[in-house]
Order: C-alpha cells, then sequence, then structure tokens
C-alpha cells in the first residue's frame, strides 16, 4: 500500500531560515526526530553519526557572529546582479530557531573494518547525510522547520563545541516551529537558482555528457 503522506512531507520539506517562531519543541518530539535520525541506514551498520543539541543562547550567538562573518566573506566575491540577489537571501536562523542539533561524523565508528566502505571511503559520510535526511523529514512531519547552516568553517565549530580532532562536524541544523513552511525554496523564490526538471537529470544505460 502507498503511502501518499510521504511524498507530501518529501514535497513539504523545506530549508527554513526566516519563519521559526521560537516556541518550544516538546521533549519527546525531538527524541522522536533523532530516533528517526538513528534509524538511518549506515555502511556496515557503523552508524557514524552524533547529535549536539545545542540551546544555550550565548553558544548560538557566538555561532550566528561567524555565520556573519562567512557571509560577509562569499558576498564579497561577488558583483552586480548576483551581489543583489544574494543581499536580499537570510542563510540561517540561528537566532530564531528553538535549538540546534549538529550532527558530526566518526570515521573510526565501527573501525578497523568497516563492512562496505574499503572501495569507497566517503560511505560513511553518506550514511550521516542520509541520517540527516531521515531527521529533516521527521521534523516536517512534526511540523517543525529544519534549516541546514553551511556558512561556517568546520575548525570554528569544532573548537566553540570541543568536538574532537577525529571527529568532522557535517551540519549545524536549526530546529523549531515554524509559523509555516514556504511553497517554494528561498533560493528559488529569490532568484537565486530554479529546480531543474525531473527529466534533465535521469540517464539511460550510460551517462549522457550533453546534458550538463
Amino acid at each position: 500500500m502507498i503511502d501518499p503522506g510521504l511524498y507530501e512531507v518529501i514535497n513539504r520539506r523545506r530549508d527554513v531560515r526566516a519563519e521559526f517562531t521560537g516556541e518550544p519543541v516538546d521533549d519527546e518530539v525531538l527524541r522522536r526526530v533523532l530516533a528517526a535520525a538513528h534509524a538511518a541506514p549506515s555502511v556496515g551498520m557503523s552508524q557514524p553519526w552524533d547529535f549536539v543539541i545545542v540551546r544555550d543562547p550565548l553558544t548560538r550567538k557566538r555561532f550566528h557572529a561567524h555565520v556573519q562573518e562567512e557571509r560577509d566573506t562569499f558576498a564579497s566575491t561577488l558583483d552586480g546582479e548576483r551581489a543583489d540577489t544574494f543581499s536580499r537571501i537570510k542563510i540561517d536562523g540561528v537566532l530564531d530557531s528553538t535549538l540546534s542539533v549538529v550532527v558530526t561524523y566518526d570515521p573510526e565508528r565501527g573501525s578497523p573494518a568497516v563492512l562496505g566502505r574499503h572501495a569507497i571511503a566517503d560511505a560513511g559520510l553518506y550514511s550521516v547525510c542520509l541520517a540527516i535526511q531521515n531527521l529533516w523529514l521527521a521534523a516536517t512531519a512534526e511540523d517543525l522547520g529544519v534549516g541546514w547552516v553551511s556558512f561556517y568553517r568546520e575548525e570554528y565549530l569544532r573548537d566553540l563545541l570541543g568536538i574532537p580532532d577525529k571527529i568532522r562536524p557535517i551540519a549545524w541544523l536549526c530546529v523549531g516551529p515554524v509559523a509555516g513552511l514556504q511553497r517554494t525554496p528561498d533560493l528559488e523564490r529569490h532568484g537565486w537558482r530554479s529546480r531543474m526538471p525531473l527529466d534533465a537529470v535521469i540517464h539511460n544505460e550510460r551517462f549522457s555528457a550533453e546534458r550538463r
């Protein structure tokens, strides 16, 4: 039996930045969302992820200041129409969301013999991305918004949260109730990029370079 609710959640999911209300997240709801993330498949069943829940306002203010510095760094590389478009785009909800979840990757989890990773070193990293997607979809089903912040330096975040050198921070996710989810993704709505049609990315039997 096909569950149309799954497809609805997939299509409703958005990268949230401006719509957070700051209202509390019920502890049981958060645990369900994290349980969904932890249920993700992983190479060799290594489960190489950890979830750092960040609520402290001071930590979030420090991280937000760093994000804004990186925003300025990127903005300095743009000019003309691109610069004007980017100036209108909000890139994070660090201070607006209820809390944040930082997802990390431990490449030594399950070592020394991680079944299925001997030929593809990044398979563990892919596993963490699957956990993040599970988290995102579960949060959407719970009427929570999630925003993935990517304007940061890994070294800064590692130091900020005391993450060991061997462990890589993969995502800072802003999480919390939202006033609503945009029907159109922010970057498309602001004219930065448009979604490609499905047929443009489907190849039969062999990769068609001319489609790129």
